[in-house]
């Protein structure tokens, strides 16, 4: 057996397959939340069972991991959370992402003012709070690196990405109240479509790092391998150590 030592200061609250099933309600509520008495609590439960969970356990943060997709529950978490990072892949595919995003967290922001301005959502048992989420930044991860860099085929990407993220993103995110820009840069010194971290591909540094139960940094040569395994191995943890401090250092500014 494997000494998996726990961190008091961590709790992880599992997701459950029951929230498939949820969902469809859930956007029904979201959509008639108006004439339907009986589902008035739906659109504030998850918020105020996290909240709970949170004063329960003196939890200082919540990450919520959301699922890819724009559909009822991760707008009900997205708009009801305080502040949001959008993860991006360095490929086609997060680059139509962001179009989407683009379209529908306006939509989203003006969907939850309106439900938080109605009665009988904002006076329900699970009450539907006001909106204020803000953005607090996009992270680019999974890119295979070339001394040191992404190789030119994913910076390709990666250039296209924060192009998006200037020339698409930001500004519907200004426009719709969910970033301020000069706050955003007072704060961590980086435009808003500058990524609060890159992170490479851990290939199969993840897997261990899963199988022991320990962050990826924290792996050793009895794990991993030893000779020059494992000193190619602790470079690249030394390089995803610095990376993730440096991006906790700035979620934390960003949301003080």
């Amino acid at each position: 057996m494997h000494d998996r030592k726990g961190n008091e200061n961590l709790l992880l609250l599992p997701g459950h397959i029951g929230l498939a099933e949820y969902e469809t309600t859930l956007g029904i509520a979201q959509e008639l939340s108006g004439s339907l008495l009986a589902l008035k609590n739906l659109p504030g439960s998850i918020r105020f069972m996290l909240e709970a969970t949170a004063q329960k356990y003196g939890a200082d943060f919540v990450f919520v991991d959301m699922s890819p997709s724009l559909g009822p529950i991760n707008q009900n978490l997205l708009m009801t959370s305080d502040h949001f990072i959008v993860p991006l892949h360095p490929d086609y595919f997060s680059a139509m992402a962001l179009s989407s995003l683009t379209r529908v967290l306006p939509r989203w922001k003006t969907w939850a003012t309106t439900a938080h301005a109605i009665e009988v959502l904002r006076t329900a048992d699970y009450p539907f709070p006001e909106p204020k989420a803000t953005f607090i930044g996009a992270v680019i991860q999974k890119y295979r690196p070339r001394k040191g860099a992404a190789s030119k085929a994913f910076q390709h990407w990666i250039d296209q990405l924060v192009a998006g993220l200037q020339q698409q993103l930001v500004p519907e995110l200004v426009k719709s109240g969910l970033l301020d820009q000069g706050d955003f840069k007072k704060r961590v010194g980086l435009e808003p479509w500058d990524p609060i971290m890159e992170v490479a591909d851990f290939n199969s540094l993840i897997a261990l790092s899963q199988e022991h139960q320990i962050p990826v940094y924290c792996l050793t040569p009895e794990i991993v391998g030893k000779g020059a395994v494992w000193d190619q191995a602790k470079d690249n943890m030394d390089v995803f150590y610095a990376g993730f401090r440096k991006c906790a250092e700035r979620v934390i500014e960003l949301t003080a």
